[in-house]
C-alpha cells in the first residue's frame, strides 16, 4: 500500500469530516435505504455494510455478526494494512461463497482509504472498529456520507468531540450503536431491570470494577523501518506524529493484541477501555445514561516516566451524581455491585448474579414496569437501521457513558476535587481540567 508522506494531521482531520462525498461505482448490492419508505430497509432487502477496520476485534467478534445475520450483507472492507486487508476480502468472499449453489462469490470489495468506502452509494451502514483516535473522525464523515453507524467502544478521546459526534449523527438523521455486548448479557440486563423498577430502593452505593492493564510497562522503543503493505500515515490519522516502532501499532501479520492500546496517543486505556463497558451498566441502571455526575475526585499509578507504553496502570475514582448517589470506579476485576434502602445486587463478568434478598431474582415485571430488548448488540443496530428507531446504547448514551470515563481520568491528571455541570459539560471554576475537556492526554500526570 503506497506511503502518503506528505499528508499532514490537519489534512486527514479536514478530509475525514468532509460533508460532500463523490459517488462511487454502480452498486452491486440494491440499497435497502433506497427500497424503503422514508429511509426504512424494505422487507427481504439486506442491508450493505461496510467494515472500516479488520483487525484483531473484527476477525474476533465484529464480521462474524454482520455474516451470519440474514438482514445483512457485508460488501466492503477497508484497512490500512494490506495483509490484514486481504484476509478479510477472502474471509467475506469464502463465506459468501459456502452459501452459494456455485461455490463462488467475489463481490466483496477492498479499500486501503475509508473515504472511497464512504463515497459508496449502496452500502447502507458502517462498523468502525479501528484505534480509538479514529473513532469520531470517521463516525462523522459517516454520518455526513448519509451511512448508519456501529462504532467499537470507547467512541470518543475527548467529551468535547463526543458532543460533536452526537450532534452530527442528530444533523443527519443517523442511526448510531455503540458496539458493546454488555446490555446483552443476561445478568446485567436482569440487574437493569430490577433497579431502574426501584427492586432495590433508592441507590446510594455504587461500585464498579475493570481489569488493571496488562504489560502496561515498555522500554523506550527504537525507530524501525515501516512494514511493507502499512500505510503508516494513514494509520496515525488525526493523531500526533511519532515514528514507527513495532509497539506503537500492531504485530504485522498478526492478530495478537496490539501496542496502541497502551498508549496515550491512540487510547486512554482501561479507564475508557473496559470502563465503556461497565460505566455503561451503572449509567444504564441508574438511569444517569443521558447525563452523569456533579463531582469527580480521583487518583492512578500510571508507569515509570521512561515506559512507552503510558496508560495509567490502577485507578480509583470517585463520582457524586445529583441525587447523593456515591460510585467509586476502580481497577479491581470486572464487575458492578448496587446497593439501596431495600436491597443490593452484585453482576459480575461474564454472567455472575447475585441479589438480597434473592427472592428478587424471580421476581416478576408488572406490565406498567419498565422492560429492555434482551438481543445482541448487532441485532439492536439492525433492527434500528430497518426501522429508523433508536438503538439501546445510542450516540448520547455513549458519549455520556465515555465521558464519565474521561471526567475520571481528567480527576487524576489536575488532582482534587472537580465540580461539573452536567448540562453545559463544563467544570466549575477549574481552568485546568476544562483545557482537557476537548483536549486527549498525552502523556500521565507527573511526566
Amino acid at each position: 500500500m503506497a506511503q502518503c508522506p506528505s499528508v499532514t494531521r490537519r489534512r486527514f482531520l479536514r478530509d475525514a469530516a468532509a460533508a460532500s462525498l463523490a459517488s462511487w461505482a454502480a452498486p452491486s448490492v440494491v440499497p435497502g435505504a433506497a427500497l424503503g419508505k422514508d429511509g426504512a430497509v424494505a422487507p427481504g432487502q439486506r442491508i450493505a455494510v461496510g467494515m472500516i477496520g479488520v483487525g484483531r476485534q473484527t476477525v474476533a467478534y465484529n464480521l462474524k455478526g454482520f455474516l451470519d445475520n440474514p438482514d445483512t450483507q457485508v460488501v466492503a472492507v477497508c484497512d490500512v494494512d494490506a495483509w490484514r486487508l486481504a484476509n478479510a476480502k477472502r474471509s467475506v468472499e469464502a463465506h459468501y461463497a459456502a452459501q452459494s449453489p456455485a461455490g463462488g462469490y467475489r463481490g466483496c470489495a477492498a479499500y486501503g482509504d475509508f473515504r472511497e468506502l464512504l463515497a459508496r452509494r449502496d452500502i447502507d451502514a458502517v462498523m468502525i472498529s479501528t484505534p480509538d483516535h479514529w473513532h469520531v473522525p470517521m463516525s462523522i464523515a459517516a454520518a455526513e456520507a448519509g451511512k448508519d453507524v456501529a462504532c467499537e467502544k470507547p467512541i470518543t478521546r475527548t467529551i468535547a468531540e463526543g458532543r460533536r459526534l452526537v450532534e452530527a449523527i442528530a444533523k443527519h438523521e443517523r442511526v448510531f450503536r455503540v458496539d458493546s455486548e454488555f446490555r446483552s448479557k443476561p445478568n446485567f440486563h436482569r440487574a437493569a431491570e430490577l433497579i431502574r423498577n426501584g427492586r432495590l430502593g433508592k441507590i446510594h452505593t455504587i461500585r464498579v470494577g475493570v481489569p488493571a492493564g496488562d504489560n502496561v510497562v515498555c522500554p523506550p522503543c527504537p525507530d524501525m523501518p515501516v512494514p511493507e503493505g502499512l500505510d503508516y500515515e494513514s494509520w496515525q490519522g488525526p493523531a500526533p506524529r511519532a515514528p514507527y516502532t513495532l509497539h506503537r501499532v500492531h504485530p504485522p501479520r498478526d492478530y495478537g493484541r496490539p501496542g496502541w492500546m497502551r498508549h496515550l496517543y491512540y487510547c486512554d486505556g482501561m479507564i475508557t477501555n473496559w470502563g465503556a463497558h461497565l460505566c455503561d451498566v451503572a449509567q444504564w441502571c441508574l438511569g444517569t445514561e443521558r447525563t452523569g455526575p456533579v463531582e469527580i475526585r480521583g487518583r492512578g499509578v500510571s508507569p515509570p516516566a521512561d515506559s512507552f507504553w503510558n496508560v495509567m496502570k490502577t485507578f480509583e475514582i470517585e463520582y457524586r451524581f445529583a441525587d447523593g448517589a456515591r460510585m467509586v470506579y476502580e481497577t479491581s476485576t470486572p464487575y458492578v455491585r448496587f446497593t439501596g434502602t431495600e436491597g443490593s445486587l452484585y453482576a459480575a463478568f461474564p454472567s455472575g448474579l447475585e441479589v438480597e434478598p434473592a427472592s428478587l431474582l424471580d421476581a416478576k415485571l408488572g406490565d406498567d414496569e419498565i422492560g429492555f430488548p434482551l438481543k445482541s448488540e448487532k441485532q439492536d443496530f439492525i433492527d434500528a437501521v430497518k426501522s429508523r428507531g433508536q438503538t439501546l446504547e445510542d450516540a448520547e448514551v455513549g458519549h455520556r457513558t465515555t465521558s464519565l470515563c474521561h471526567l475520571g481520568h481528567i480527576a487524576v491528571q489536575v488532582g482534587g476535587t472537580l465540580q461539573w455541570d452536567p448540562q453545559g459539560e463544563r467544570f466549575l471554576d477549574n481552568a485546568d481540567a476544562d483545557a482537557l475537556i476537548d483536549k486527549p492526554i498525552h502523556a500521565p500526570k507527573g511526566s
